[in-house]
């Protein structure tokens, strides 16, 4: 009852300025990632609310370019308004039932088949989960199952990302913490816009 997300969010995507320009322009549209290791599984990628991690994101490809499909010359950010609409939303427990109901069937069914089961893999320093091919598995099982029963299929994944080293001793927070969204209906994205500066001296809007 609850899954469905009311009023639109503001999102952005870090990547580089000839692709923004092209998307605002309308020549290209934003490529669908589909990486085994993504951790939302299968959509379009976007940082809710935080053009700052977009933006540093797009940075550190440009600096490690072997991470990147495509190079980064130029880093930017483009921004969305995204309609979550019917959403898994793993902030909630209802939802992370699921995916555990979803990893049991991978376990099950691998077991029988034989074929390993995936696995998330750290990377960096310090030690991320940024390789998350199993929990790409589980989402994408999950949808299968769903779709395989004839349920409503998801337009969205919305989860939260622990990154990056303690932002203080014993801190219970990151660096790079954020709430990341996955779009896999390209419906719910209403538009596409450049983000803007603060106005310094109109900063109480």
């Amino acid at each position: 009852m609850y899954s469905r997300k009311t009023g639109l969010i503001l999102a952005f995507h870090g990547c580089d300025k000839s692709v923004v320009e092209d998307v605002l322009l309308g020549k290209q549209n934003l490529k669908k990632s589909e990486n085994l290791y993504d951790w939302l599984g299968h959509g379009f990628y976007f940082w809710e609310n935080s053009p700052s991690r977009a933006i540093e994101y797009a940075m550190s490809l440009k600096k490690n370019p072997h991470k990147a499909k495509k190079v980064i010359k130029e880093p930017a950010v483009l921004g969305a308004v995204i309609d979550l609409g019917y959403c898994l939303d793993l902030l909630d427990y209802e939802n992370l039932k699921l995916l555990k109901s979803a990893h049991e069937i991978i376990v099950e069914t691998n077991s029988k088949s034989g074929n390993p089961i995936p696995l998330n893999r750290e990377v960096g320093d310090p030690k991320d989960l940024l390789l998350r091919d199993l929990d790409c598995a589980v989402i994408e099982t999950l949808h299968k199952v769903r779709m395989e029963t004839n349920q409503l299929a998801y337009d969205s994944v919305r989860g939260v990302f622990w990154e990056g080293d303690k932002l203080y001793e014993n801190a219970g927070f990151r660096e790079k913490d954020h709430i990341q969204i996955c779009v896999r209906n390209p419906n719910c994205i209403k538009g596409f816009f450049l983000p803007r500066e603060i106005d310094s001296l109109h900063n109480k809007v």
